[in-house]
C-alpha cells in the first residue's frame, strides 16, 4: 500500500539525507529514479518528489535536465554562485587565487569550540590564506578545522590544491557544505592584515565571520574573513541563488 500522509514524506526526506550523510550516494552521482526510490520507500512519485525538490531548495542536490538527479559537488562554478560573496567594486565576480600564509596545529579556544562544536582545548587547524583577485590582495581568511573531523590534514593541502576548499573536502574526507551562518561588521585593519592587503593602518575593513555546515547542522569549519573594502564588497541576492 503507497503511503501519502505528512510521516511518509518526512520519513522519506530523512532516509535519504542519512544515505547522503553516510556517503552512500557520493558528490556528483546520480541517486535513483523517482520511481524506483517510490517502489522502495512504499510511497507514491508525488511524496518522493516533495522529498527530492526541498533537498534541491536546500542545494544538497541538483536535477540536471533530461539526465536525473544528482548529488552536489562543489565545481568553481558552483561555489562563485552558491557561497562566494566578494565581488569587485565595478561588480565583477570571479573566484579568487590563494597563496597559503601559514598551517598549523593548536588548541581551541571555549568560543572557537564552541563554534565547531567540539570540546574546549581540542586540537585543531589554524590555517591563514590570502586570496587575490588577478594579482591584487584582496581577502586574509583565517580558517579553523577540527583534527578529528580532518585527520592527517597536511600543510600541501592548502598550498598544492587546484580546486575549491570544499570541493576538496568532499573528495578527500567525503564531506559536502550545505549551508554557512555569516556575521559582518567593519573594523579597523591593524598592522598584520593591513600590510598584507597593501592598506594604511586603521583603514576600515569588512570583517566576515563564517561558520560552514554539512548534514544535520553539523559545523564543518568556522573562519574569520577580512575584506579589503575600498575595492570589494558583499553582496546577497535575498531569496534567490
Amino acid at each position: 500500500m503507497v503511503k501519502t500522509t505528512e510521516f511518509a514524506y518526512k520519513r522519506v526526506k530523512y532516509a535519504l539525507t542519512e544515505l547522503l550523510r553516510q556517503n552512500k550516494w557520493r558528490h556528483n552521482q546520480a541517486i535513483p529514479s523517482e520511481p524506483i526510490l517510490a517502489s522502495r520507500y512504499q510511497v507514491s512519485i508525488g511524496t518522493i518528489r516533495r522529498a527530492i525538490n526541498e533537498l534541491v531548495a536546500e542545494n544538497i542536490l541538483v536535477r540536471e535536465q533530461g539526465r536525473g538527479t544528482f548529488v552536489v559537488s562543489h565545481t568553481p562554478d558552483y561555489m562563485l554562485n552558491v557561497f562566494f560573496r566578494i565581488e569587485s567594486s565595478e561588480g565583477v565576480r570571479e573566484l579568487p587565487n590563494s597563496k597559503l600564509l601559514s598551517f598549523e596545529k593548536i588548541r581551541a579556544s571555549k568560543v572557537i569550540s564552541k563554534k565547531l562544536a567540539i570540546k574546549p582545548y581540542e586540537k585543531i587547524y589554524r590555517v591563514k590564506t590570502l586570496l587575490s583577485f588577478r594579482n591584487q590582495p584582496a581577502i586574509v581568511d583565517e580558517i579553523y578545522l577540527s583534527e578529528k573531523m580532518f585527520p592527517n590534514l597536511s600543510e600541501s593541502f592548502f598550498s598544492d590544491r587546484n580546486e575549491t576548499l570544499y570541493g576538496l573536502f568532499q573528495r578527500v574526507y567525503g564531506i559536502t557544505v550545505l549551508n554557512i551562518s555569516e556575521t559582518i561588521e567593519a573594523i579597523p585593519g591593524n598592522q598584520y592584515i593591513s600590510k598584507l592587503l597593501k592598506l594604511k593602518i586603521n583603514l576600515p575593513l569588512l570583517c566576515v565571520n563564517r561558520v560552514a555546515y554539512a548534514y544535520k547542522g553539523k559545523p564543518v569549519d568556522m573562519r574569520i574573513r577580512y575584506i579589503h573594502s575600498s575595492k570589494y564588497r558583499y553582496f546577497n541576492n535575498l531569496g534567490g541563488g
